[in-house]
């Protein structure tokens, strides 16, 4: 009985103890995150990147079984900030992208270099790739076709 009043005399100071924290909880500083929608939809004057393909979708036409072959989206920052690319998701391990890790800037250009490699594949493919950026919207997406024959 004494040592379940003095475990709750511990747990008491503890919680009043933490209460005064400020800490940020998140773990690192929000304010990189600039996300200028509001809720009416009325888009603030803020500098933001923006990405624009020359295309998003590359057709290799027709593929022997096993053959390995890539293509470079071309892109430019046509916005007013630097141009970070977070993240290039593939939907197979059969297609890989390989993105700029610096930022670009307003007005450079840019490229993603998607690979496929068509071992094990058969028909007709489309693979997807998913760009994440510091861009409204922050995903965008990529596709290679192929038509792959024995």
């Amino acid at each position: 009985m004494k040592a379940n009043k003095i475990f709750t005399a511990i747990l008491a100071i503890t919680l009043f103890a933490s209460c005064g924290n400020n800490s940020n909880s998140v773990g690192y500083d929000t304010n990189i995150i600039n996300n200028p929608n509001t809720a009416n939809q009325d888009v603030n004057d803020v500098k933001m990147p923006k990405i624009s393909f020359d295309k998003n979708l590359h057709d290799f036409g027709r593929l022997s079984q096993g053959e390995c072959i890539a293509f470079s989206f071309k892109f430019t920052n046509t916005g007013n900030a630097d141009l970070l690319i977070s993240e290039c998701d593939a939907t197979c391990g059969c297609t890989v992208a390989d993105y700029p890790r610096m930022p670009v800037k307003p007005g450079e250009v840019g490229y993603i270099t998607v690979t496929y490699n068509s071992a094990g594949k058969h028909g007709q493919e489309e693979q997807f790739v998913m760009v994440m950026a510091n861009t409204q919207p922050s995903k965008n997406q990529l596709i290679i076709r192929a038509n792959v024959e024995n």
